[in-house]
């Protein structure tokens, strides 16, 4: 008797659907035939009837959008697609239109990635717990069995609509720099949609601004679009300090994130930014929410509390953000990692308007921003420290068992493992997409910095 046929292997997305986006190699991990199948199956979980979507400068990235719509059309949606855009842009369209939206970068990774940043109307977000995990299964048994049939009424229509206008005109709706005193920023764009943000947002204010590798290019030829990296903001701190310049600005590969360098050429930290935005944003709104995730430096919640504010602490990620932010009602949200959240901008994030603040805050006095923002600045900081690790579970046990019992010493584990003293912290967490555990710590002074950090990096990587 013949053995009987084993099942053909089921497609697995697990390497491509993350917890918050779909992103991977192409054509390797997903091409255009697999962004058709997640356009039909955003359109069936979400139960679109229109939706929008963008794509950044990736040479796969117009494919994928054309396909994602073809997938989205046959099933009965109506796509407006904005063409090139930063994801922030692409927010605006969904928050301006009301309607779900899906942009196509890879954000900071490098050129042969390409990825969905999917939301829904409002630019609400779509994460494994709010659809992405749905999305997911529909596509992986499509992949299996074929495409899903056409929608019985006849497949939705396609237009064109460029917003890059629309989109300026709300941001500098909410940060008037019109009075500001000039300023020379020079303005790193890593060949990314910084390249085609920026002119248009900053035109005609009453700045000289200076610009870096804008030409739209996504083989990335002249540094790394991710300024979180030290290595990829060198030429923007040499340029500051050559132009004799106010300040310097970095936006990563699809321009939702921004980092500052101050007239020295030295970085200002996003904790720093978070707490001088929420200090504006608290003199509008008294009284008001802002939220910071649990990375960001102890002077955050120091300096909301002393505007007035009310901090709620959150863990890492845009999802969860984006969640507290509708929960609480917050105003504004900061993150590490440069993510600013605001509660003008349908809760999503947006590089761009904290840029705006920056620059509206240091042209509105006559001081450097160096001085502007050592107020902001309290603490020493490691900055984020990547360790690989075989087993992430066995290495944050052994530093818990370590600390657990340690006179002053409290643990909470809201995300990955946060330790607290009377004078530090340090928090380490795994990554969800590579064996690797990420250390921050922060204390009063750089020595007690240095010596938790050692400690902690010891048992990490023993």
């Amino acid at each position: 008797m013949a053995a009987p046929t084993e099942p053909a292997p089921r497609t697995d997305l697990s390497g491509l659907v993350k917890a918050y986006d779909v992103r991977g190699v192409v054509p390797d991990q997903w091409d255009d035939t697999t962004a058709e199948l997640f356009g039909a199956a955003f359109v069936q979980v979400t139960g679109a009837r229109a939706l929008v979507t963008g794509h950044d400068m990736r040479a796969t990235s117009p494919g994928l959008a054309r396909a994602f719509a073809r997938g989205a059309t046959a099933q009965g949606a109506d796509v407006t697609e904005t063409g090139l855009c930063s994801t922030d842009q692409l927010y605006y369209a969904s928050g301006a239109f009301g309607l779900p939206g899906a942009m196509f970068t890879a954000s900071h990774n490098p050129a042969q990635y390409n990825g969905i940043k999917m939301c829904r109307a409002g630019a609400a977000p779509i994460g494994q717990d709010s659809g992405l995990a749905e999305i997911r299964t529909l596509v992986e048994r499509w992949s299996d069995t074929g495409a899903p049939a056409p929608s019985p009424a006849g497949p939705g229509t396609l237009t064109h609509r460029d917003t890059l206008r629309e989109y300026a005109a709300h941001l500098l709706g909410l940060v008037d720099l019109t009075a500001i005193r000039r300023l020379k920023v020079v303005v790193d764009a890593g060949n990314g949609m910084g390249g085609h943000t920026v002119p248009t947002v900053l035109a005609g204010l009453p700045l000289d601004v200076v610009p870096m590798y804008f030409e739209l290019d996504g083989t990335f030829p002249n540094h790394e679009a991710n300024p979180l990296d030290p290595a990829n903001i060198v030429d923007l701190r040499a340029r500051v300090l050559a132009e004799g310049a106010d300040l310097g600005l970095a936006f990563d590969g699809d321009a939702d994130r921004c980092f500052v360098v101050d007239e020295r050429g030295e970085p200002v930290s996003p904790s720093a930014v978070t707490a001088l935005v929420a200090s504006r944003e608290l003199a509008r709104r008294p009284g008001a929410t802002v939220l910071h995730n649990l990375i960001t430096s102890w002077s955050v919640p120091e300096v909301i509390r002393e505007n007035g504010g009310t901090p709620v602490r959150t863990r890492v990620g845009h999802s969860f953000i984006k969640a507290e932010m509708a929960r609480t009602g917050a105003v504004f949200g900061g993150e590490h990692s440069a993510h600013y959240y605001f509660a003008d901008f349908w809760n999503a994030d947006t590089g761009m308007l904290a840029a705006l603040h920056v620059l509206a805050a240091l042209g509105g006095q006559d001081g450097p921003l160096s001085a502007l923002t050592r107020r902001f600045d309290r603490y020493a900081a490691s900055g984020e420290i990547n360790s690989t690790v075989s087993d992430q579970s066995e290495r944050l046990a052994a530093v818990r068992t370590a600390w657990r019992d340690r006179d002053g010493a409290t643990l909470d584990e809201l995300d990955g493992l946060t330790v607290s003293g009377p004078d530090w912290w340090f928090n380490l967490r795994p990554s969800n997409t590579e064996p690797l555990l990420r250390l921050n710590a922060e204390a009063r002074d750089p020595h007690t910095m240095r010596t938790l950090r050692d400690e902690v990096l010891a048992l990490v990587r023993r």
